[in-house]
């Protein structure tokens, strides 16, 4: 899926006199006084997070002329279904079990389903291929449905806002270089705009979706989130060439 381009930081510079010194001297507990002379500074960031985790949903069911056979048939294989997955790292507080027990005409029927969710994939394709081999058709499992947690989209949302901070501070630095000064400490910083798009879901409903790969279901379900700042600082004075050649 191609990505839209960022658009282009500004940045804009502005040098004047500094002020006059004031007629009483600060105390000794008072900020010091502005120079005067500051660089503004406009940019961006994008960043992308795939999903991290990944929801399985596997069925299955028995009918029997006897009740006890239509449940232990079932129990059988939902227990093995749950140490197949014990045994490879999955929490028990991951794995939730429904059953429905019905009867219908002269027979007996037990239903159920699995929902186990996984934060490793490599785990979960490993899970799955093996009660595919070991349970065959007497087990159905639908595709993996991927999402992200709350706390995978605070993070994206923090790191991106943190890397349009740092892209803007570096423009900063470029623009005082330019004129042989030295970039001084922020004034002001202020998030302008931030964008969130995709991570959808819903793409395991369309009419296709047994038809993709683990990898198209991933990037499908990747968000992105874009982040602009402005931020104003001090500009300090002449730059240090000692320190440069350093």
């Amino acid at each position: 899926m191609a990505l839209p381009a960022p658009p282009p930081a500004r940045v804009f510079a502005e040098l004047v006199p500094a002020p006059a010194p004031a007629l009483a001297p600060a105390g000794r507990g008072s900020p010091p006084a502005p120079s005067g002379r500051e660089v503004h500074v406009s940019g961006s960031a994008e960043l992308s997070a795939g999903p991290d985790r990944a929801r399985v949903s596997l069925r299955l069911g028995s009918r029997k002329g006897a009740a006890g056979a239509a449940r232990s048939s079932v129990a059988r294989r939902l227990e093995y279904i749950a140490q197949s997955a014990r045994q490879r790292g999955v929490p028990e507080e991951n794995m939730t079990v429904t059953e429905d027990f019905s009867r219908v005409e002269n027979t007996y029927q037990m239903e159920a389903e699995v929902c186990i969710i996984f934060s490793d994939f490599g785990k979960m394709q490993n899970v799955c291929n093996l009660l595919i081999e070991k349970l065959g058709t007497s087990v159905t499992i639908s595709p993996p449905h991927f999402y992200h947690t709350p706390e995978a989209i605070d993070t994206l949302r923090r790191q991106v806002c943190v890397a349009a901070v740092g892209n803007t501070r570096q423009k900063a630095q470029e623009v005082c270089r330019l004129f042989g000064q030295s970039l001084g400490k922020p004034l002001l910083i202020r998030e302008e705009e931030t964008k969130e798009w995709g991570g959808h879901t819903d793409s395991h409903l369309s009419n296709s979706s047994d038809s993709l790969t683990l990898q198209e279901r991933i990037q499908n379900a990747t968000a992105y989130a874009s982040c602009r700042v402005f931020a104003v600082f001090e500009i300090k004075g002449k730059e240090n060439r000692r320190n440069k050649l350093l």
